[in-house]
């Protein structure tokens, strides 16, 4: 058991590695082609704040990264993860993948009959 604790150890931390690896790749690159501005509140980033500029996928494929950088634009953190939120929310899923039901109370529902008895 404690072999094969390690050995997922070691499979988990590679991935990681090479995930790691990959986007400072694309993340380097992204910085070197595009102005250090949030594609979306336009807000400025000099080396002391880079690190809440981030690159995202506008097909949402990690793995796809032109050199010329087409599937990049530059957001900073809270755009970022409103633009995964947006997705999220349309598609009808939470982080564990899990459908949402959609509410059916609704608190106005008998709003005229109570007025009318008043």
């Amino acid at each position: 058991m404690v072999k094969e604790i390690n050995k997922l150890d070691k499979v988990v931390l590679e991935a990681r590695r090479n995930a790691d690896k990959r986007a400072m790749g694309y993340r380097e690159r992204a910085l070197k082609l595009f102005p250090w501005v949030c594609g979306r509140c336009a807000r400025t980033f000099d080396h002391r704040t880079l690190q809440l500029l981030e690159v995202h996928h506008k097909n949402h494929n990690h793995d796809d990264n032109p050199s010329d950088g087409s599937n990049w634009e530059l957001l900073c953190t809270y755009c970022h993860e409103n633009e995964h939120a947006k997705i999220k929310d349309s598609m009808g899923r939470t982080s564990g993948g899990n459908m949402e039901t959609a509410a059916t109370f609704n608190p106005f529902a008998d709003l005229k009959s109570r007025l009318k008895n008043k």
